[in-house]
């Protein structure tokens, strides 16, 4: 059994992806080709968003958004304390400072009352200079933007959309990838939408930020292929990884987003009332990155995941340890119980196998013997 079974989705896709990955080759174009300008028109109509700029990578969209505003050194960016790390690695590659804020213990993202509770006292501490709160989307499922907006906008901050493990997600009638000033998300090949390396994308209606995310995506270009005029970055999506996604974006659209929708559906009802299942709120659609439940604690959880894995059922825990205890961050000096939901969280939730192509025979199997 795999965790996310991208052998089953290549045999589906087979000749559709092949053939695609023929033509980049028989092409020649292998940067910059003609599937990548495709796929950025393709994504920005899905997204509802006017601007898709590809890059190659989910970390390196979110360095391009953080450019486009000039974020660094002496700025704080507020960041969700359970996450991964490349949402708060980013902050600190530009040199600004990431301020952690405590999850929401049902959804897993951001806690609209603590992400206040730490800009103020931000501003209260005059150290740092509020400027951007990171929103992630986290396991699928859209942050609680309603709230989040009337923060920002209450503050005067950007937001900046970390979908990478979003896309395809929903409030409502509106899309993943379009709630922030700046969303991203990332194409890392288990994510909801993958390709076969790396590779990611920003999103904006934003004309001005447009034009500097893509001109820092290659080298800081100007509209002289060797004039540069400003520090930019490496940072372009392969041709052969836009020709995959193409294929495999059709298939996401078309039934993917669906079925592991109804995947996950199959779990919660067989796992509801035993144990702690994921909780989609009212007017939300989740892309189930990942089916995360939560035991009662780690001596449980641990428990469970090796008796599991007797039985050849694959499981990951996502996230082991919160950001404000990574080790490249223990300069900060942040005290244990700084956000005690994040720490609670990385002792007692457990991924489950979860894709579109899934059957309900490994669902039954995988939840029965939680069950007992």
């Amino acid at each position: 059994m795999q965790f996310r079974d991208l052998n089953k989705q290549y045999q589906v896709l087979k000749n559709e992806i092949d053939a695609a990955m023929i033509n980049v080759a028989e092409s020649g174009a292998f940067i910059m080709g003609k599937p990548v300008k495709e796929l950025e028109a393709e994504l920005a109509e899905y997204t509802g968003v006017k601007h898709c700029i590809s890059c190659a990578n989910g970390t390196d969209a979110l360095t391009l958004g953080l450019k486009a505003w000039n974020i660094g050194k002496g700025d704080a960016v507020f960041v969700p304390d359970f996450t991964f790390f490349a949402t708060a690695e980013a902050v600190s590659l530009e040199g600004a400072t990431p301020v952690f804020v405590d999850v929401d213990k049902d959804t897993f993202n951001m806690d609209i009352a603590d992400l206040e509770k730490k800009i103020e006292q931000t501003i209260i501490e005059s150290k740092y200079t509020p400027k951007v709160i990171i929103t992630v989307d986290l396991f699928g499922l859209p942050a609680d933007y309603p709230a989040i907006r009337k923060i920002a906008d209450k503050y005067q901050l950007y937001i900046l959309e970390d979908g990478a493990q979003g896309f395809g997600g929903m409030i409502g009638d509106k899309r993943a990838c379009s709630f922030g000033h700046i969303s991203t998300t990332s194409f890392f090949p288990a994510k909801p939408l993958g390709c076969y390396g790396d590779g990611g994308a920003v999103f904006t209606d934003n004309d001005e930020w447009a034009v500097l995310m893509d001109s820092y995506r290659v080298h800081g270009k100007g509209k002289e292929k060797y004039d540069n005029v400003r520090i930019g970055v490496n940072s372009r999506l392969d041709t052969l990884q836009a020709a995959i996604l193409k294929v495999k974006f059709k298939a996401f659209w078309e039934y993917e987003l669906t079925d592991i929708n109804k995947a996950a559906t199959k779990y919660t009802e067989k796992l509801q009332g035993k144990v702690k299942t994921p909780v989609i709120p009212e007017g939300y659609y989740s892309s189930w990155a990942q089916y995360t439940i939560q035991l009662g604690n780690k001596e449980e959880r641990d428990a469970l995941q090796i008796r599991l894995k007797e039985h050849g059922i694959p499981t990951m825990i996502y996230y082991t340890t919160p950001m404000h205890g990574q080790t490249a961050y223990k300069n900060l000096n942040i005290p244990a119980g700084y956000c005690p939901v994040a720490e609670q969280l990385c002792h007692t939730v457990l991924s489950l196998p979860l894709h579109p192509y899934i059957s309900d025979e490994d669902i039954e199997k995988i939840a029965n013997l939680i069950i007992s």
